[in-house]
């Protein structure tokens, strides 16, 4: 019980240091982060979510948006200096001509929704629902590692699920059982940096791409 206890207060500190890290993870009053646990119907993710929303869930759906939005890779090799010398200014002018090529293009102003991870960590009595800590989900592709970046985040994430589950829910928790989610973040990509490319610390020569995404919607779905 003491290992889930602390691994939940670890995910609980998660969303403070991004915020002390990152900059760009800006939390919102904006978004309504109390939302219902969800079961999505045969249709999957999309049977809930917006019509003219692009779920980017998996390789395939990210990297058909990349090529949409980007044309192509970049030559991670190439930008690869020896010891990781002159990186950053190669990536800083990768950065900047990309964000000038996508300019106008009509991937940019599509809304897409991604997946992070969430867990319960606290039953709210307010609410009846249970607050959530998260975390990004990194996602491999033949374009490199993609993690996407949430800006306007709610400053309350909590899933409040039905009422004939809730008590059984609290027992769980109070026994020190993980309780895990899916956390549906939904919105469009910012326009004035809306990818970044870099390198993953964990392997030399990995590249990442982080897509910054302004939330406009959050929904919370069972791990199955």
């Amino acid at each position: 019980m003491a290992d889930h206890r602390a691994m939940r207060m670890n995910l609980a500190l998660l969303v403070t240091v991004l915020l002390m890290v990152n900059p760009s993870f800006v939390l919102s009053q904006d978004v309504n982060g109390v939302r219902p646990l969800l079961t999505p119907g045969r249709g999957g993710l999309e049977s809930i979510l917006p019509k003219d929303t692009h779920v980017l869930s998996d390789p395939a759906s990210i990297e058909g948006f990349m090529r949409a939005l980007e044309g192509s890779p970049p030559d991670w090799s190439a930008l690869q200096g020896p010891h990781g010398i002159g990186d950053d200014e190669r990536l800083f002018a990768l950065n900047r001509e990309r964000d000038r090529l996508r300019v106008g293009r009509a991937a940019l102003r599509q809304r897409v929704t991604f997946i992070w991870f969430g867990e319960f960590t606290a039953y709210d009595p307010r609410t009846g629902g249970f607050s959530v800590a998260i975390g990004p989900k990194m996602v491999p592709t033949r374009w490199g590692i993609v993690r996407f970046k949430p800006e306007g985040l709610p400053s309350e994430m909590v899933v409040v699920p039905e009422p004939s589950r809730r008590d059984a829910l609290r027992a769980e928790l109070a026994r020190g059982d993980r309780i895990e989610v899916y956390v549906a973040m939904t919105g469009r990509l910012i326009h004035d940096e809306s990818i970044i490319y870099g390198f993953a610390h964990d392997e030399l020569g990995q590249g990442m791409i982080m897509p910054v995404v302004r939330i406009e919607r959050i929904d919370y779905v069972p791990v199955q």
